[in-house]
């Protein structure tokens, strides 16, 4: 099952939320909405979306404020639609580290272009660490990112959206030990409790009992203990 990218819209405008999340849905996103700055981080917080799509002119806070705390903790891509036209508005955006700005009004095919360009890119990036190939195999392990698509011995794999998130995360980091910490931040939030520690072990139990032959004795992901999770390196960038 392909799933679908998450996409958070914060917008406190209901006729424009309402087309985009409209347009969205039609284009197979998820798509979850907020009307206000504090709303919105919650649930980029609690989600952990795949693409912010982020109103400036919200009621109770400047979305400004929003692009500086997200990049505090995560690279998730950020577009900026709004109807400030100002070159210094952009860049000031820009400069704080959202990906792209969109001028109101707009159109939908330009909306769906900037999109797909905005999610291309962060998956090239790897997400936060690095560059990413865009598929991952190891022996009879692959996933290709682009399609969100999880496959062991050419059978597909369902992973819940967290346990994609999860795996994905890993794989794009091959190689490399992610501590507990780095990882809940990345996909729970900067603001994730102490439950989150026994979340992030029940998920990967999950993970484990799906892709593994024996989950006792791994051969994909490995618990480097009191540290994290370390996912073996991907075939194909070992090839290189």
């Amino acid at each position: 099952m392909n799933l679908k990218p998450t996409i958070i819209i914060i917008e406190d405008e209901k006729s424009i939320c309402n087309f985009m999340e409209t347009t969205l849905t039609a284009h197979e996103y998820k798509v979850l909405t907020a009307s206000t700055g504090q709303e919105g981080l919650s649930l980029i917080t609690s989600c952990f979306p795949d693409l912010i799509l982020l109103d400036l002119g919200l009621p109770d806070m400047d979305g400004i404020e929003i692009i500086k705390q997200v990049r505090e903790w995560s690279m998730m891509p950020i577009i900026v639609i709004s109807a400030r036209t100002h070159e210094q508005e952009k860049v000031l955006a820009l400069d704080c580290g959202c990906d792209d700005y969109i001028t109101k009004p707009f159109g939908t095919s330009e909306l769906l272009a900037r999109i797909r360009t905005a999610l291309r890119h962060h998956q090239q990036l790897g997400g936060s660490m690095g560059k990413s190939e865009p598929v991952y195999t190891f022996e009879d392990l692959t996933i290709d990112f682009a399609r969100r698509l999880v496959l062991l011995k050419d059978k597909e794999i369902h992973l819940t959206q967290i346990e994609y998130k999860l795996v994905s995360l890993l794989a794009k980091n091959g190689g490399r030990v992610l501590t507990y910490d780095y990882i809940i931040n990345h996909i729970w939030g900067p603001y994730a409790d102490n439950n989150n520690n026994q979340i992030l072990r029940v998920n990967m139990a999950h993970i484990r009992r799906k892709l593994e032959a024996n989950p006792a004795e791994p051969r994909y992901i490995f618990t480097e203990i009191g540290v994290g999770y370390r996912m073996r390196e991907s075939q194909r960038g070992a090839e290189k």
